[in-house]
């Protein structure tokens, strides 16, 4: 019964995604819309020529002047590269520095408002320092996505950790718990929801840092081709750029909640099918 449901919500989902195809495409018949909304059919039909290998000739619209099958691994691979890098490391970073402020009250209180004024600083800003620290390869991409990733992981592990029940602490200190068991069994699962909640966030931002970094200065990456496609009002081949790195968001985004599944199996799921 909860997968026949399942079915039928994947089926309106579907439903609901070919309607919107089908209102953009009527919409953009018309070519003056068609110049700022671009057609779903030629989007579609830049992304197929990107990826399977025999489906249109040589004409590019990437500046190097290579097929654009050619290219679009090569670009993908550098901003999926950035993109891993910077949320491997912006959630360590935030999860080691959450949970040890989280832990040390006088560090907390000393830090506050230095944190709270790099957390409220439009870190976009940073990308011309990082820019000239690192220059124009990839890990000014990743330190500006790892300023994104970091304080979203940081602020819900350093909550997670602080609202654990101070009935549980007592109750294992009371059974004669350390300070390393404490962490191991009563802080780290009390933040494990916290943690997988930001993932989910940080995902997104992971590729927004790598993108706005290949923006403002690259040769390589995704953002670097819709921007040369924006230079040349090329609106399919912005639309084809953003869905493809859509669709690997979504991908890291599972992959993300597959690991939750696993590791919350103790956790009511969001949905309950039993009442729609």
């Amino acid at each position: 019964m909860r997968e026949h449901k399942l079915r039928g919500l994947r089926a309106w989902q579907t439903g609901l995604l070919v309607l919107l195809l089908a209102v953009w495409q009527l919409a953009s018949r018309d070519q003056r819309l068609a110049f700022f909304l671009g057609e779903p059919v030629q989007v579609a039909g830049r992304v197929w020529s990107w990826f399977m290998p025999f489906a249109l000739g040589p004409g590019s619209v990437f500046p190097e002047g290579l097929p654009g099958r050619a290219d679009i691994y090569r670009h993908l691979g550098t901003t999926l590269l950035e993109t891993g890098l910077a949320f491997a490391i912006g959630t360590l970073s935030g999860l080691v520095g959450g949970l040890w402020l989280a832990l040390a009250p006088l560090a907390s209180a000393l830090l506050d408002p230095y944190i709270k004024a790099a957390n409220a600083m439009p870190r976009v800003i940073l990308a011309p320092i990082f820019a000239l620290w690192f220059g124009l390869g990839i890990w000014s991409k990743v330190a500006l996505a790892v300023t994104l990733v970091f304080f979203v992981v940081f602020f819900n592990v350093y909550q997670g950790v602080k609202e654990v029940s101070p009935v549980v602490l007592a109750n294992a200190r009371m059974l004669g718990a350390n300070r390393k068991q404490l962490l191991r069994t009563v802080y780290l699962p009390s933040a494990t929801s916290w943690v997988f909640s930001s993932l989910h966030t940080s995902v997104g931002l992971a590729f927004v840092g790598a993108v706005v970094g290949e923006y403002l200065g690259s040769a390589r990456g995704v953002g670097y081709l819709i921007l040369q496609a924006e230079g040349t009002f090329d609106v399919n081949t912005v639309f084809a750029g953003i869905v493809v790195l859509t669709v690997f968001a979504l991908l890291l985004d599972g992959a993300v909640g597959r690991v939750e599944r696993r590791l919350m199996k103790w956790q009511p799921r969001g949905l309950d099918m039993e009442k729609l």
